[in-house]
């Protein structure tokens, strides 16, 4: 097994948006309740405030978090996200102690060319030197889409990954990995120190999953066919394991939990033994 840090387990609060809104401070006392301390920042710009108070009450950090950063205006699949200027994005991340700022989402048809590939890439390093001067750094989250799409033999992705600055860093999601159809092993394994983060996320596996359509038969980790313990072994520079779910169909709390449980036992070990 390779050798690296034990990552600490996150959950991506866009699993439970709905509860946020209906009680954002009860619901984040509940993900303290269940014993996590780092939660990764979604929507988190016109919230800042309520966010911090509720992080500093329950003893939250969020070391990352989400935005869009590399377009000026898009549609993601769950219609959420919104695209405040980059300078109001900065400051709301630097008051909530956000590390990294990653980029959750450029729709399929900018993948379609070596092209659209470096415009991506030359958009992101721009915000990577402008976050600089705030103390942040900044990364990329994958779905499906830029993986299934090959250019020149090698998914875009990876082309992607090869005209980052090397400060900009990349946070895998392993379920969409899987779903694209790579070997996600030996994805984690070229991609290598540029990984800060993978997103732990399960259920069965079956042709056609695509974010696309967000499945609705998500599981907790573990309980579906992702090898999440040997995809973190695999991901030996990722600081955050960071549960998350696009739809559960049980209660959101009980599937973090067990989601929680499950990575607590995988991690007990420590990197070597994942």
């Amino acid at each position: 097994m390779a050798t690296g840090t034990t990552p600490q387990i996150s959950v991506q609060l866009y699993s439970l948006h709905r509860e946020l809104d209906a009680d954002l401070d009860g619901s984040l006392g509940r993900l303290a309740d269940i014993g996590l301390t780092t939660v990764e920042a979604f929507d988190f710009v016109r919230q800042t405030d309520a966010l911090k108070t509720a992080f500093d009450r329950h003893g939250l950090a969020a070391p990352t978090a989400h935005a869009i950063m590399i377009e000026d205006d898009v549609v993601t699949p769950d219609g959420l996200l919104t695209v405040p200027p980059l300078e109001d994005t900065f400051a709301a991340a630097k008051e909530l102690g956000v590390e990294v700022l990653i980029d959750p989402f450029v729709p399929t048809e900018h993948w379609a060319s070596r092209a659209d590939v470096q415009r991506n890439a030359d958009k992101l390093n721009a915000v990577a030197a402008e976050a600089a001067g705030h103390g942040l750094r900044v990364g990329y989250h994958n779905h499906d889409h830029e993986l299934t799409t090959v250019i020149d033999g090698i998914p875009a992705l990876e082309v992607f990954a090869d005209l980052l600055d090397p400060g900009v860093r990349l946070e895998v999601d392993l379920y969409w990995a899987v779903a694209s159809g790579v070997d996600p092993v030996q994805l984690l394994n070229r991609l290598g120190e540029r990984v800060v983060a993978v997103h732990v996320k399960d259920g069965p596996m079956r042709p056609g999953i695509t974010a696309q359509q967000l499945p609705e038969d998500q599981q907790p980790a573990g309980h579906g066919d992702v090898p999440l313990a040997e995809l973190l072994a695999a991901a030996p520079s990722a600081d955050y394991a960071i549960i998350e779910f696009d739809h559960y169909a049980g209660d959101i709390f009980t599937g973090i939990a067990e989601s929680h449980r499950y990575l607590s036992g995988v991690l007990a070990d420590g990197p070597v033994n994942r």
